[in-house]
Order: C-alpha cells, then structure tokens, then sequence
C-alpha cells in the first residue's frame, strides 16, 4: 500500500506548517510496510504558503484554478501517476491527530471498504456564540455510521476515484459530489468516527458554501 496525502492550499501561511506537522507525525505512526508522502496543491496563493511548504521539504505543484474541486483533481491525479494507491484528503487549516492514517488502515483490515468519510472537531469555539455551539453539536453526528462529508477528511482508493472520473471541477461541494458518485456506483463506503480531523472553527470563508461558511451562517442566525 501507497498513501498519498493531497493538500490544497490558497494563502494558509498562518496555519500550513502546524498542518504539514500533524500529517508528519501521522505518517511516522505507520509500519514500515507501507509508504506515505504529502502532496501540497497550491492554488493562486500571493501569501508565504509556498516558501513555508518549500522550508517543510513537503511536495507541491503550483495552479491559478480558484476552484477547490479542480486543485484536489489535480493533486490527486498527479499522486495517483506517482504510484499511491490509496488517497487521503485534509485541508490546510486543519490538524489531524497521530492515529489519522492508522486509523483508516484499521478500518480497510478489518473490512474492506473504497472511501472513509470521516468527521472533524471544531478547534475553537471561543470567537463564537453558546448558541452557535450548541446548534452545531445539536446538528452533528459524531457517531460510527454518521452522514457527514467532509473534504477536510476523506479517503478513497485510487482505482474507484479514477473509476468514477474524480472530483468535479466544482468551486464548493466537490466533496459531496464524489460521494454521490461513488454511492452511485455502489462503492463501499465507511462512515466512520474513528478518523477524526480537528478543523478552523474560522468565519472567512476560502470556499463559498464550505464549512466555514455553514459556521458563519449559524452564528449570523443569533446576531441579527
């Protein structure tokens, strides 16, 4: 088995390096049977991501797409060309905890399965609202068996991506797109708890109906 981890990135100067730390740290945790490396996809970025990347010694190809479905395509693609035969997604704003990947291992031994759609913590709640708290933890199912997507957390092999034509070119809900295209074609699919991401509770959103975006629009309900 060959893990590739796929990054996008648009001006994460402020959080890339924590994230490419966390992703180390997981990678380290796996036996030495099986291989693993980080691919950063930077996309339009005028900020540092880049030199900080280039500093990590972290992979990275450079676009001008300002599209998150097109820029995880092409990371993907590129990795997939490289030999990896199962592909991990995160975003640069999150951390993963040190069992991320051994996790997913764990869940395709145990039952073999052709994506992990995992879930996120939210990493600070401090800049928002009780109320805003409490609809979220109301509205989630951190559970084995949930329904959440997440592009932050999601994992697949390499042979049904390339099978159901990938990610969508879409500027938001590339994520659940692939999803539905793997439902569609009935590819096994773990709903699992156990692979947990810790994400920016942030309000500025990089995609339009994102996750931060869905945070903005709960704590936006409580100010008005």
């Amino acid at each position: 088995m060959k893990i590739g981890i796929v990054i996008p990135a648009h001006n994460e100067a402020m959080t890339i390096a924590q994230c490419l730390a966390s992703v180390q740290t997981a990678i380290e945790q796996l036996p030495l049977t099986i291989k693993a490396s980080i691919l950063v996809v930077l996309d339009s970025c005028t900020d540092d991501t880049q030199s900080i990347v280039k500093a990590e010694g972290v992979d990275y190809l450079c676009c001008d797409y300002h599209c998150v479905g097109q820029v995880r395509d092409m990371g993907i693609r590129h990795a997939i060309t490289n030999g990896v035969t199962w592909l991990a997604c995160t975003d640069a704003d999150s951390t993963v905890p040190m069992d991320w990947l051994l996790q997913q291992i764990e869940h395709i031994s145990q039952q073999p399965t052709d994506m992990i759609c995992g879930v996120v913590d939210v990493d600070s709640w401090a800049h928002l609202t009780p109320q805003t708290r409490e609809d979220y933890i109301a509205h989630y199912q951190d559970r084995m068996g949930h329904r959440h997507i997440h592009g932050a957390n999601l994992s697949f092999s390499s042979a049904a991506y390339l099978a159901v034509d990938g990610f969508a070119h879409l500027p938001c809900h590339e994520d659940v797109d692939l999803v539905g295209k793997f439902e569609a074609q009935s590819y096994a699919i773990t709903w699992s708890n156990r692979v947990r991401v810790q994400t920016s509770s942030r309000l500025q959103a990089r995609a339009t109906k994102g996750f931060a975006a869905f945070l903005a629009n709960l704590e936006n309900n409580h100010l008005k």
